[in-house]
């Protein structure tokens, strides 16, 4: 069984999507129509911006929707049965379940992206990751800090937020057994803090037609299977205040029996999880044109169960 995964901010890289449009008048017009579409630039973001511009979250949450989209269009999806995503990369799964048009979720993933910015401003907030420890150990001095679990990756890796006072409290009383890595953020982002941002998605959202999902879609929320078009935008909203509980959605991947997974670009951080949480499973991540052949190949060996 094969599942495709979408990844969140931070892993994107200045010039990911030159390979993508390089060459290929189809997916580079594309790209052009979303910008269009959005009132941003997302073919020069993704081909000449520097790290700093791409790391802003107004850019980076519609550029890494618009490049999972442009490489999924290039795979053999109806080998797929199951997908998910990361943070922004929900709205990448969501499309890619048929829950969202590609043009709903590149819109969604820009208001998200500026309002989560917006919110940020308000007041001085950061993360940290919090490798090792042991898990109740490690909730507990997040909580006992002023922070909030951010995400929850799985792999011995939870991500802490909240205010800077907070995070550096906990950074300096690490959990025993934990390192805690302070991490360059603009915000406390799935925490009580970007809750200015849900309540102007929420807006965005009244407006957005669903579908039932086609292909089995993971939530963020607890990793369980999203049964209705309007169940997941409610949830896709509500996950801007909320943890990310990937490790729940690996999980799920196992107990359905997932045999494979291929990361969408910009690729390697999902993957890497996937490495350490599901043994056994075979990855592989597409960052270029080139790596396609190897994703159909994949595709091919599994098909849909």
């Amino acid at each position: 069984m094969l599942a495709i995964l979408a990844p969140g901010q931070g892993s994107q890289k200045p010039g990911f999507l030159t390979p993508w449009i390089e060459g290929d008048l189809d997916a580079a017009a594309k790209l052009r129509e979303w910008s269009e579409l959005i009132g941003l630039d997302l073919v020069r973001l993704g081909t000449e911006a520097d790290q700093a511009e791409i790391t802003d979250t107004a850019n980076t949450q519609p550029l890494l929707v618009a490049a999972g989209l442009l490489a999924a269009e290039r795979l053999p999806l109806d080998r797929a049965s199951v997908v998910a995503g990361h943070s922004v990369g929900e709205l990448t799964a969501a499309a890619l379940a048929g829950i969202l048009t590609p043009e709903a979720a590149i819109e969604l993933a820009a208001a998200r992206g500026r309002e989560m910015a917006a919110a940020c401003d308000i007041e001085p907030t950061t993360m940290a990751a919090v490798l090792g420890g042991v898990e109740d150990d490690v909730l507990a001095a997040i909580e006992a800090a002023g922070a909030w679990p951010a995400n929850r990756n799985g792999a011995g890796q939870i991500v802490a937020a909240g205010p800077v006072a907070a995070v550096e409290k906990l950074t300096e009383n690490a959990p025993e057994r934990a390192r805690v890595i302070p991490l360059k953020v603009a915000g406390a982002f799935h925490t009580p803090h970007m809750a200015p941002a849900q309540a102007a998605l929420e807006a965005v959202a009244d407006g957005v037609a669903t579908a039932d999902p086609r292909r089995t879609f993971l939530s963020n929320r607890d990793g369980k299977p999203v049964p209705t078009g309007a169940q997941a935008l409610r949830q896709l909203v509500d996950q801007v205040t909320s943890p990310v509980r990937w490790d729940a959605c690996m999980s799920t991947l196992g107990e359905l029996g997932v045999t494979a997974v291929i990361e969408l670009p910009p690729a390697g951080t999902l993957t890497g999880l996937a490495k350490r949480a599901l043994k056994g499973v075979e990855r592989l991540n597409v960052n270029t044109p080139e790596d396609l052949a190897g994703a159909a190949d994949l595709a091919a060996s599994e098909g849909v169960q």
